[in-house]
């Protein structure tokens, strides 16, 4: 990659910055009118649309057409349909109990402290975690295998999310499954398949960048950085343990992966000896 790539690119990093963090701005000026800062999960893909369309502007002249299009729209629409579904669940809610517990650890002010801690920090995170987008829309070489197969995967990715979700909203819906354990469709085969579909999303993502060694390099601390979130961050790993007390709950994760998708085990009758 020549220098005028990097130079762009540089540019274009200051400019997700901003818009990163002015999404978050905004998602922190809600959230503190309105006591409620459940609101920054919405901005979560709400921010990513943003640095996708800001770098699909900045780029235009610089990188590959089809694939700056190709990686602008995976973004937007994975990011738009994720904000539009948790503002649909969130709706007429309180507070996220994760949010709580963060927030009641505040020594001094609880608004500056949400904003450094949770708004700031996620503001960041986007930043970091949008580098395989920022970095496809400059490559210049034309798209190829690695871009469609990107693709594939990205594709795979948002129909294990957007499926799991409307699967989980429906069982949730019904009054005759109040506490009961959502285990069927996708969710017989994974406990998380919309974080399972998140992960394939941005691997798909970070292949399409993956046009030069050097992006490849670049940009590979995108995807690890968000499967570290999803199984061992504020993902997978907080809700298991928000959910080991429920009734049911050890004999689903028994039969049922915790990640990758497979069929689940099959129960045996166990039997006591006389």
């Amino acid at each position: 990659m020549n220098s005028t790539f990097w130079a762009a690119l540089a540019v274009n990093l200051a400019a997700a910055a901003g818009a990163s963090l002015a999404v978050l701005l905004v998602a922190f000026a809600v959230g503190s009118a309105r006591r409620l800062h459940r609101v920054v999960d919405v901005a979560w893909g709400v921010a990513f649309s943003a640095v996708a369309a800001v770098g699909y502007f900045l780029s235009a002249g610089q990188g590959d057409d089809t694939r700056r299009l190709v990686v602008t729209l995976a973004t937007c629409v994975w990011g738009l349909r994720l904000a539009a579904h948790i503002a649909r669940r969130g709706r007429g809610h309180g507070e996220d109990p994760r949010y709580e517990k963060m927030l009641a650890k505040a020594s001094g002010n609880r608004t500056l402290y949400a904003l450094r801690t949770v708004y700031l920090l996620q503001a960041a995170l986007v930043w970091l975690i949008s580098l395989p987008v920022q970095a496809a829309q400059y490559v210049p070489t034309p798209a190829g295998v690695l871009t469609w197969a990107g693709l594939g995967v990205w594709a795979t990715g948002l129909a294990f999310e957007a499926i799991g979700d409307h699967q989980l909203a429906r069982f949730k819906a019904d009054p005759a499954h109040h506490g009961r354990i959502m285990d069927r469709g996708l969710w017989s085969w994974t406990r998380h398949p919309n974080y399972f579909g998140d992960f394939l999303v941005w691997w798909g993502l970070y292949l399409m960048a993956c046009a030069t060694w050097q992006t490849a390099l670049l940009c590979l601390i995108s995807p690890v950085v968000m499967s570290l979130l999803l199984i061992r961050g504020s993902g997978k790993r907080l809700l298991e343990r928000h959910m080991a007390g429920r009734p049911g709950y050890a004999a689903y994760t028994a039969r049922t992966s915790g990640f990758v998708p497979r069929p689940p085990r099959r129960q045996t009758a166990r039997t006591e000896r006389p």
